[in-house]
Order: structure tokens, then C-alpha cells, then sequence
């Protein structure tokens, strides 16, 4: 499936066959493809829950507004945010570089996120947004629906799955083989209302 097909049959998929099961390689392989994703540094702030316990599934279900989608796809994933990736080894990420430019690099990455709290949380929420839509495609691609969810208990699950307190859930993402077709998009704004040239108010 080349790019553009894939984005225009993508769709929030609410009802998936909960007998179809994800062989190990097709997670791996979906995962693998989500963690090319691109990020801020190469930071790769992203950290993947990949939920498959049947009772915290259910768990999760009660704390998601009973949405079957949590315990009926074949693959949950919940995406996470580390807020301190910027601190836990820059200078490995870079170990394959010259001396002199990996120093470069870890010392922009220092003056650029400590200290500084918003750009931590919003840089790593924005890679995990990249992620999700690169997850989406790449599930499409293989044949699979998704359905990216924020409609939940995010304490009540962060509890549930034990987050750190440096992290942050930022979504579910569903994966799975949808039980029908999808209906036709509807309600989509014109590029005329989406596109400002140069500047608002011109």
C-alpha cells in the first residue's frame, strides 16, 4: 500500500474482531516500523505499554468509559511520554559521532530542556503524537485498523500500569481487524479553512 492510499483509508476504527490475534512478528514488526518515528534530537521520547494481560485489560476498560475497543483489539498500546529522555544518556544516542560533535550536540540538548519544564513535557508530547500517526499508517499498511484513544481515566490507568512519575501517558492506540466496514468520512473542513497564508488576519 503506497503512503497516500494508507492515509486515505485510515480511519478511527470502534469495533474490533476480539478473536483475531497479532502474530509476535507483526507486533514487532508495527513497532519496530513506530520507532522510526521522528523526534526533537533524536530523542525518541516514547515508551510503548504494550497491554496484554486479559484482566488489566478489562481493568483499563472500566477506567476508559467501558469503550470496547480496549479489550476487543488485537494489540493496546499505551504511549507513553518519558519527560526526561533528555537526561538519561544523550551521549549515548550520539556514540557513533566524532568526539567534538557529540559534545555539541548533548550541549544543546542540556541548555535547551533543563530546567525547563513545558519544553520537557511538550516536546515529548509532540514526539508521541509523531509516533501515533506513524503507528496508525504502518498498521494500515499491514492490514490492520487503529483507533487512537484519550477517552479515559489517565490517573486511574497511569495507577494501573504503574507509570513513573516522569512519565506521561499521552494516548491508547488500538490495533486490531475491524468487524465492518467503516462509514464514509463525513464533516471534513475545506483546505480553505485550514490553510492561512503567511499570517492570520491577512
Amino acid at each position: 500500500m503506497d503512503i497516500a492510499t494508507g492515509i486515505e483509508a485510515r480511519r478511527a476504527v470502534k469495533s474490533f474482531d476480539p478473536a483475531h490475534e497479532m502474530s509476535d512478528s507483526e507486533v514487532e514488526r508495527l513497532l519496530s516500523l513506530t520507532a522510526l518515528s521522528p523526534t526533537a534530537f533524536n530523542l525518541q521520547h516514547w515508551r510503548f505499554v504494550v497491554v496484554s494481560d486479559p484482566e488489566l485489560r478489562r481493568q483499563i476498560r472500566a477506567a476508559a468509559w467501558n469503550q470496547s475497543q480496549v479489550t476487543d483489539c488485537s494489540l493496546l498500546v499505551v504511549l507513553c511520554a518519558d519527560l526526561k529522555a533528555w537526561d538519561r544518556d544523550p551521549e549515548g544516542i550520539f556514540a557513533e559521532l566524532a568526539p567534538e560533535r557529540r559534545e555539541q550536540i548533548v550541549a544543546m540538548i542540556r541548555d535547551y530542556y533543563t530546567g525547563k519544564d513545558e519544553v520537557q513535557r511538550d516536546e515529548a508530547l509532540r514526539s508521541c503524537g509523531l509516533a501515533a500517526a506513524t503507528m496508525m499508517l504502518a498498521a494500515k499498511e499491514m492490514g490492520y485498523d487503529s483507533c487512537p484513544m484519550d477517552g479515559f481515566d489517565f490517573d486511574k490507568v497511569a495507577e494501573l500500569i504503574h507509570l513513573p512519575d516522569d512519565h506521561l501517558i499521552s494516548m491508547f492506540i488500538a490495533v486490531g481487524k475491524a468487524l465492518a466496514p467503516v462509514p464514509p468520512r463525513t464533516g471534513r473542513l475545506p483546505l480553505a479553512a485550514l490553510v492561512i497564508k503567511d499570517r492570520f488576519g491577512s
